[in-house]
């Protein structure tokens, strides 16, 4: 479980071969490729979710990590400006990846409940493709603001139906009419090679890095105290929701560790197009190079422990 993950090598590489001013890049239209195959993928997998549950039942829950998202972005947003002294922009795109979630993540925390044979509501996927794309859009609100003379129709159309957003949410759509059978003859391109196409982003996400090195130097001590705090008080945030709706210590387990994840996939993809004046490497230093390693390999006992602590279900 504690092994890096394939995918955060490839990122590595990247960002080994950029620091060492290794010739190495990749074309723009290749990126621009996997950026869109990732966000529609996201959104694929949430709307299968969609399709194989209840809808009514949900409301509630999702209602609740909405405003679970919402809240982690404005915090992560307001310590960003007012501690971190970061830009409006970098501010509001790396609160956007803390308000977000790391399908990474998920997934570890999903294989070591399994490895323990604890359960948890199967819904869970459906919260963190919920949860990644309303982080996306209070991020793009952050970033370009409000005020009296806010545009707010121009905004409503940025935010709904730029880019990034647009794949995730056609994707959901398509993934929720589809079901699983419907999808199914599509599920080796948008499924099996997901990792695949991963690898590659994070590749040049890390060569994206390596170009930003003296702007990490000029804030690594604060990205490292924000990507060790945030998550710890986003996962206090999850398990709090988490009791308000009844889950099971599998389940409050996994909305802690969805909101102490920081994405890495679709984030760096939409803020790239919305916000594209963002560095991405403040928020992929902290979200990779601290918050990613601290919840595999500490942050998801630790949320198990309190979880179980909470639910009153510890020796």
């Amino acid at each position: 479980m504690t092994a890096l993950d394939p995918v955060i090598l490839f990122f590595l590489f990247g960002l080994t071969a950029g620091l060492l001013r290794s010739e190495l890049k990749l074309p723009a239209a290749l990126y621009e490729s996997l950026s869109v195959f990732l966000l529609l993928a996201i959104g694929l997998k949430g709307g299968q979710g969609l399709a194989t549950q209840p809808l009514a039942p949900l409301i509630p829950q999702i209602g609740a990590v909405i405003l679970l998202g919402a809240a982690q972005t404005l915090i992560g947003f307001v310590v960003l400006r007012s501690m971190g002294r970061f830009s409006r922009a970098d501010a509001a795109a790396t609160a956007a990846h803390y308000g977000s979630v790391s399908v990474a993540t998920f997934a570890v925390a999903v294989a070591w409940l399994g490895a323990r044979h604890i359960d948890f509501e199967p819904q869970m996927s459906i919260l963190l493709a919920i949860m990644e794309i309303l982080a996306i859009l209070v991020g793009i609100v952050l970033a370009r603001g409000v005020s009296r003379d806010t545009d707010w129709r121009a905004l409503g159309h940025e935010a709904f139906l730029g880019k990034g957003v647009t794949l995730l949410l056609g994707g959901m759509a398509i993934g929720w009419a589809a079901g699983p059978e419907g999808l199914a003859p599509v599920k080796g391109l948008f499924f099996d090679l997901f990792k695949g196409v991963l690898a590659l982003f994070l590749l040049e996400m890390g060569l994206i890095v390596s170009r930003q090195v003296g702007e990490l130097k000029r804030r690594g001590i604060f990205l490292i105290a924000f990507g060790l705090g945030m998550p710890l008080l986003s996962a206090l945030l999850g398990l709090g929701t988490g009791l308000l709706l009844d889950l099971s210590v599998g389940g409050l387990t996994l909305l802690a560790t969805l909101a102490a994840s920081a994405s890495y996939i679709a984030v760096p993809a939409a803020m790239r197009i919305a916000v594209p004046e963002a560095n991405p490497a403040i928020s992929l230093a902290g979200a990779l190079g601290v918050t990613f390693p601290f919840n595999i390999l500490v942050g998801i006992p630790l949320y198990h422990g309190l979880a179980m602590q909470l639910a009153g279900t510890a020796p």
